[in-house]
């Protein structure tokens, strides 16, 4: 990974480091038979599916093992409540910082982004670079001046469990992955992978791009 192309990575947390589909609150809606995700009578049910969809993505145990040995600042944000992202960072290896909750307007308003980048005590936006699936916390990143990143198949566009994902046709996969790239790319994504793994190779590309002047 270039690192000193490079000043932070933000991350989404659901549909990009862990829960494979972002179905957390999905299939909490759907077991407890609720419509509004603020309703409190949801919270048992979505510590529940948390707790169950705590596992990392493939590559994701990798990438952040070297983000620590490189000593690159990274941080992970999501809008579920800190009894579902607890279950959920469980399944992460290694801790990783986490956004602040202070007060901040919901996605796609860039508040939360910026204020990660602070308590990651980075001092200028330049070389910043948010990874997400989530179509919300991506425009809130290109609303706070980051480089962003989509991921295609991994997230709530696709909304498919690994295995699942995995058992579909080939052709029903690549539908369902042109669909997802295409909406990420009109939202103004700057690049779009499928899933995590896959991440050093754009940052590659994306070093390219900004040492020829480029800029989000």
């Amino acid at each position: 990974m270039p690192e000193s192309q490079f000043t932070a990575l933000l991350f989404g947390l659901t549909g990009c480091l862990v829960d494979h589909g972002a179905r957390t609150l999905p299939v909490a809606l759907q077991h407890s038979g609720l419509s509004d995700p603020q309703d409190p009578r949801l919270l048992p049910a979505l510590q529940s599916s948390a707790t169950e969809r705590a596992e990392a993505l493939p590559g994701v145990a990798k990438l952040l093992q070297k983000l620590r040995t490189q000593r690159l600042p990274h941080a992970w944000l999501d809008e579920l409540p800190d009894h579902a992202t607890g279950p959920l960072t469980s399944g992460l290896p290694c801790e990783v910082a986490s956004a602040p909750r202070n007060g901040a307007r919901p996605w796609p308003a860039p508040d939360s982004v910026w204020q990660t980048l602070s308590q990651l005590e980075v001092n200028r936006l330049d070389g910043c670079v948010l990874i997400a699936s989530e179509p919300r916390l991506l425009q809130a990143g290109l609303n706070a001046g980051l480089w962003c990143i989509g991921l295609a198949t991994c997230g709530s566009l696709c909304g498919l469990a690994l295995g699942d994902w995995q058992a579909l046709p080939a052709t029903e996969r690549e539908k369902l992955r042109a669909q997802a790239t295409l909406e990420l790319y009109r939202l103004g994504a700057h690049s779009v992978i499928d899933h995590p793994g896959e991440l050093e190779a754009c940052l590659q590309d994306l070093a390219v791009r900004r040492s020829k002047g480029e800029k989000p």
